[in-house]
C-alpha cells in the first residue's frame, strides 16, 4: 500500500533538494552504480549506488554526494538509502520486501514516461521532484519501458511505532552483499 507522504516532515525537505540530489547523481561515474543483489527479481538492469546500507553509513559515498548527505540527515531512523536506476526495458517481478519495520521512500529525480510502480492494487507514475511512500512488504513491482532511464533517490526509514523493534533477518544473498562490504 502506498502511504501518505504529508505524514511526514522530511519530505518537503526532500522535494525542495530534488534538484541538487539530481545533480550529484549525474555527477557520478556511470560505473560507480552497482547491479542490486537479488537477481532473481529482475535478471539486468537494475543498478544502485549506495549511500546508506541498513542503518551504516557508507562514508565514501556520502562524501561524493554531500549535499544528498546532508538532506539524508534529515530523514529520521533512515535504514538505507541510495540511488536506484532502471534501465530501459528492465522490470521488476513482483515481490514482498522482508523488513517489516520500515517504509520505503522513492523521489524521483530521472522519470521518463511508461514507468510505474505498482504496490498492491494501485499503479502510480514516479514523478521528478516527487516522493513516493510505501510499505515495502505488501506485493509490489516496478517497470520501465521507455527508452531512457529512470532514476530515483530510494530510502527506507523506521515506521513510526517500530522504533523499538527488533531488526529483520536480511535474506541471504543481501546478507552476503552486506558481510562483503564490511557493513555489518
Amino acid at each position: 500500500m502506498f502511504v501518505d507522504k504529508n505524514q511526514f516532515d522530511f519530505v518537503a525537505r526532500l522535494e525542495a533538494e530534488w534538484r541538487t540530489i539530481r545533480s550529484e547523481c549525474l555527477a557520478l561515474p556511470h560505473d560507480a552504480f552497482q547491479p542490486w543483489v537479488q537477481r532473481q527479481m529482475y535478471g539486468s538492469g537494475w543498478d544502485v549506488y549506495g549511500l546508506y546500507a541498513f542503518g551504516q553509513r557508507i562514508d565514501e559515498a556520502l562524501r561524493e554526494c554531500p549535499a544528498t548527505a546532508v538532506v539524508l540527515n534529515s530523514i529520521p531512523r533512515l535504514t538505507t538509502a541510495g540511488f536506484s536506476r532502471l534501465n530501459p526495458g528492465t522490470e521488476i517481478r513482483p515481490h514482498e520486501g522482508w523488513v517489516t519495520t520500515v517504509f520505503r521512500g522513492h523521489l524521483g529525480l530521472i522519470v521518463p514516461d511508461d514507468c510505474a510502480l505498482r504496490v498492491g492494487g494501485e499503479t502510480r507514475q514516479w514523478q521528478e521532484g516527487e516522493c513516493l511512500i510505501f510499505d515495502d512488504t505488501t506485493e509490489h513491482e516496478a517497470w520501465n519501458h521507455s527508452t531512457e532511464t529512470r532514476t530515483v533517490l530510494l530510502f527506507d526509514f523506521v515506521r513510526p511505532g517500530c522504533e523499538h523493534a527488533e531488526p529483520d533477518a536480511l535474506p541471504r544473498e543481501v546478507e552476503e552483499f552486506v558481510r562483503s562490504r564490511h557493513l555489518s
